[in-house]
């Protein structure tokens, strides 16, 4: 029986490292591309013959009309940053108004806002694109904020079912000693749900860091300068440009995880706090 155990791991092991292999292979290739001193797709053969770093020096140390890498990761950043702040904001204080609060329509506005949020977002883009243009915002950094930020509070059903584990009787505890519902959600609610913070924030920064079409359609100008990084890399993949290009897009493409992992790696130790097992003490 232990034999028989033993190989069936073995078996399950070998399967999860070959499709682990499977699923890095493009990743690795993407790595070792962007440390190749060749410009163009080259696919004679997996490895680089010479290794370099050329193509990541192009990107920051020198910009041209094509690759404005700087001026691309900057707008990305500002819009990011921007888009997690209120984002966040938002998708908490919907999230405790309908876990927390008790009002009128109440649950008529949860299922109003769960049926909206099943039509796809391509639906309403260009819409939104039209209304944006109509009030001068489009093609500017502002209006992506305003696009990323004004629905993010319809992402609120996994936050709210957080704070419904939350004890009800830390709360009335709280009004019972006088504190308002912004004191009981600031002061209670809120260092009680890191954990759900941190999600919060990294998808907050991760849907407009990672969007592409709504910037797309947003951004209409000429001027590479004025572009998010998404919009960068693909006019690089251009077939006039794609010879010279690849390898910079390759290292592009590998520098933009890089201010996600950095975010993970800071908020992943408020994971571990913030549990609320025992919160109430008999």
């Amino acid at each position: 029986m232990k034999a028989k155990k033993t190989i069936k791991q073995i078996i399950r092991h070998l399967v999860l490292a070959a499709l682990a292999l499977f699923w890095l292979i493009p990743i690795i290739w993407l790595f070792v591309t962007a440390l190749g001193a060749e410009k163009g797709i080259n696919t004679n053969h997996f490895f680089p013959e010479k290794w370099s770093l050329d193509n990541f020096a192009q990107l920051f140390f020198r910009p041209d009309t094509v690759a404005n890498f700087p001026a691309w990761f900057k707008n990305s950043f500002i819009i990011g940053c921007a888009c997690c702040v209120i984002s966040s904001v938002f998708v908490l204080m919907v999230a405790y108004a309908f876990s927390c609060m008790r009002f009128k329509g109440r649950k008529a506005m949860m299922n109003f806002s769960i049926i909206i949020g099943m039509f796809p977002g391509v639906l309403s883009m260009l819409a939104i694109y039209f209304v944006m243009k109509l009030l001068g915002l489009n093609d500017s950094l502002i209006g992506l904020i305003v696009v990323y930020s004004a629905g993010s509070g319809l992402g609120y059903l996994i936050c709210k079912g957080f704070f419904d584990t939350i004890p009800v009787s830390l709360r009335e505890a709280a009004k019972i000693e006088g504190a308002s519902e912004l004191t009981t959600f600031v002061k209670i609610v809120i260092p009680l749900s890191k954990p759900m913070i941190v999600y919060t924030v990294i998808n907050s920064f991760m849907a407009p860091w990672m969007d592409f079409v709504m910037a797309r359609i947003m951004i209409n100008s000429k001027e590479p300068a004025n572009w998010t990084v998404s919009i960068g890399l693909y006019n690089i993949l251009q077939r006039t440009l794609i010879g010279d290009y690849f390898a910079v897009f390759c290292a592009g493409g590998l520098i933009v995880a890089v201010p996600l992992s950095i975010l993970f790696v800071i908020m992943q130790k408020f994971y571990v706090e913030g549990i609320t097992g025992g919160a109430v003490k008999g």
